[in-house]
């Protein structure tokens, strides 16, 4: 088996202006030389982009100074703008995977924070996958999950698509398990509890806690994650009412199967 493990040699890296520091094993870095902004020039950027496809989750101290169209701007360097989609209330998940093109990625802007608990924790869903059995691997690389936001819709139409249940990243090659809140059943099976135990089986090696990181938010605080590579969660342990934050989508592309076949749309 093999998995993820930052460089613990070299625990802060530089390059030109952007000072990364990770803050777990495996996923999650601080970046504490950035004011984030849409002027941001194209090298900071690319900084930026290179260490968020890295560490899979970035956060940012002390961005008082943004605002919603800031917050905007600053989304707009890493791609075209997409919906903010609802999340299934305290559930692990991947932003919106019930989508045909999943967001990329998200920048959330803390508002109005509670004095104690409301953190937010991510997974490393590449980590997952290359920790699983090489057996578990081949498995995994064949099947195909529903995806339906049907407990979200708000007695709407519920979306709907068919993703693999492995995606392969489209900068880095990487694969990943896409899972979480939003997946209902894994495509071809004929019962009910066959998918509840093969999303269990695999659901539950994205969650270990090896595979973690959980942020205490501050005001000013910034979080810029990958959604093709991560999953997350809001932990409910605060007052109702006492916590605001501000989510900005970037838009992504439809779900990529080691087979090159790709995530399809249901009616």
């Amino acid at each position: 088996m093999t998995h993820q493990v930052l460089d613990p040699v070299t625990p802060v890296t530089r390059a030109g202006a952007v000072e990364v520091s990770p803050v777990a094993g495996r996923i999650g870095a601080e970046v504490c030389s950035v004011r984030l902004s849409g002027e941001l020039d194209g090298r900071t950027v690319a900084e930026l982009r290179r260490a968020l496809l890295r560490h899979k989750v970035l956060f940012f101290r002390g961005q008082y100074h943004l605002d919603a169209a800031g917050q905007a701007a600053f989304a707009r360097l890493l791609g075209t703008p997409a919906a903010a989609l609802p999340a299934p209330d305290g559930a692990w998940h991947a932003d919106a995977s019930y989508a045909e093109r999943p967001p990329g990625f998200a920048v959330l802007r803390a508002v109005e924070v509670p004095a104690y608990g409301g953190d937010t924790v991510w997974a490393n869903t590449v980590a997952a996958y290359d920790d699983l059995p090489v057996e578990l691997r081949e498995l995994a690389d064949r099947l195909w999950v529903l995806h339906s936001d049907e407990l979200t819709a708000g007695g709407g139409d519920a979306a709907r698509a068919e993703h693999p249940l492995v995606r392969v990243h489209p900068e880095t090659g990487e694969r990943a398990l896409l899972l979480g809140g939003f997946a209902r059943s894994v495509v071809g099976l004929s019962t009910e509890a066959d998918s509840e135990a093969l999303i269990r089986l695999f659901q539950e090696r994205v969650t270990r806690l090896e595979n973690t990181v959980r942020w205490r938010w501050a005001p000013g605080d910034v979080a810029v994650w990958d959604n093709r590579a991560t999953q997350h969660r809001v932990v409910h342990d605060f007052p109702a009412g006492a916590r605001r934050l501000h989510l900005t989508a970037v838009e992504g592309e439809a779900p990529l199967a080691v087979d090159g076949r790709r995530g399809v749309p249901l009616p």
